[in-house]
């Protein structure tokens, strides 16, 4: 039996999060009254592959009818800190996974003592926190943008001329899709004290603007045995800070190609990581790459895998958690993947009637200004 800890919280406020946990609260003690959305697609997708291989699933979420229990053998209804659940998850499981960053590691560690659960909890702890992150990917040989730790106003001043006054300020922990961000510019007038009161005073790193071409991003699995296998490059396009669509091949020389690999391949293997991850890039106009942000999960830019290759990334993930042979997929297709977002949904019974096609809803049941803005599927266009 393969478990799994689900979904991310959505109307998670993560600066009131972040303040709670420096306080000493535990912001996830709080889930049971939150609503959910997007991020059980993931869960959703590889428990189809779960069951295509062979494998019984079961999930643990709070939400009743999450998309992942549309499709698994089980469902257990609990928070995440829910210890009576934790226990009964692990004692029906002989390993673990999760599909999203913003759960609790204390909990993952803890699950490891007595199952095995993949990816392990200091590659997670390290993707909580940009700094951290930024500091390991740093240290592993890959080149990021600037960046500077913001405790205060006086820190983003000094980071600022540094920058040339331009930097984008993310909260350390907690953002995603473009939340807890603030876009700072000389032209934009939002002052030092100002932009740290945006953020709630929580800690926060300022990173440099990066001139880049285009973005892209490789999907990387890494066995139990140490073996890795990664998808090529998608050439990623978003908007208002959400992953709008993801092509392949992407539209750089096959030298920028291969040495994305090649950094995806040093960082899994820093990580001593076991599953899939994600890890995204900005092309910059000579061709160096420079690294944004790794993902400890199958990744939103790896969807078109389902659509125009013989193995997806949600097989390989259940592949290398079970302890099987990666392989190395085949595209057999050109691709690109569109998140369906607001008013695009009305385009699903046109859509549908295309045999170059393929969609994926994911039986997400959402409130209404939920689908407006956010959708509910992708289309896979070949």
């Amino acid at each position: 039996m393969i478990g799994a800890l689900l979904t991310r919280p959505a109307s998670l406020n993560f600066h009131q999060a972040e303040a709670e946990r420096r306080h000493g609260k535990n912001p996830l003690s709080r889930c049971n009254n939150w609503h959910y959305r997007r991020r059980a697609a993931r869960a959703h997708a590889w428990s189809i592959a779960a069951a295509r291989l062979g494998f019984k699933t079961i999930v643990l979420d709070p939400q009743k009818n999450c998309p992942a229990s549309q499709v698994t053998n089980d469902h257990i209804i609990a928070a995440y800190d829910d210890a009576q659940a934790l226990s009964a998850l692990r004692v029906r499981c002989e390993v673990i996974t999760f599909e999203f960053e913003n759960i609790d590691a204390a909990a993952v560690e803890g699950l490891s003592k007595h199952v095995d659960i993949y990816p392990n909890a200091a590659a997670l702890r390290i993707s909580q926190d940009r700094l951290i992150e930024k500091n390991f990917l740093v240290a592993s040989g890959l080149k990021t943008a600037d960046y500077f730790d913001i405790t205060d106003a006086a820190s983003l001043q000094i980071a600022l001329t540094k920058t040339g006054g331009r930097g984008i300020l993310k909260t350390r922990r907690f953002g995603y899709d473009g939340k807890g961000q603030l876009r700072l510019t000389k032209e934009n007038g939002v002052s030092v004290e100002k932009a740290i009161a945006h953020l709630s005073g929580v800690p926060a790193i300022l990173e440099a603007y990066v001139d880049f071409t285009c973005e892209i991003s490789v999907i990387a699995t890494r066995g139990q045995d140490g073996e890795i296998a990664c998808f090529e490059p998608a050439e990623n396009v978003h908007k208002n800070g959400i992953l709008f669509s993801s092509t392949v091949p992407a539209r750089v020389c096959d030298a920028v190609k291969q040495n994305a690999i090649a950094a995806a391949s040093k960082l899994i293997e820093a990580l001593e990581y076991v599953g899939t991850l994600g890890l995204e890039f900005f092309v910059m106009p000579d061709g160096t790459l420079i690294v944004n942000e790794f993902a400890p999960r199958v990744h939103n830019s790896g969807h078109w895998t389902e659509a125009a290759c013989t193995i997806s990334q949600f097989e390989q993930h259940i592949r290398a958690i079970v302890g099987w042979p990666l392989v190395v997929s085949h595209r057999h297709s050109d691709c690109e993947m569109q998140n369906l977002l607001g008013d695009d949904i009305k385009q699903l019974s046109i859509l549908a009637a295309s045999s170059d096609v393929f969609l994926h809803s994911y039986g997400k049941e959402l409130r209404r200004e939920m689908v407006e803005k956010w959708g509910i599927l992708h289309a896979f266009f070949r």
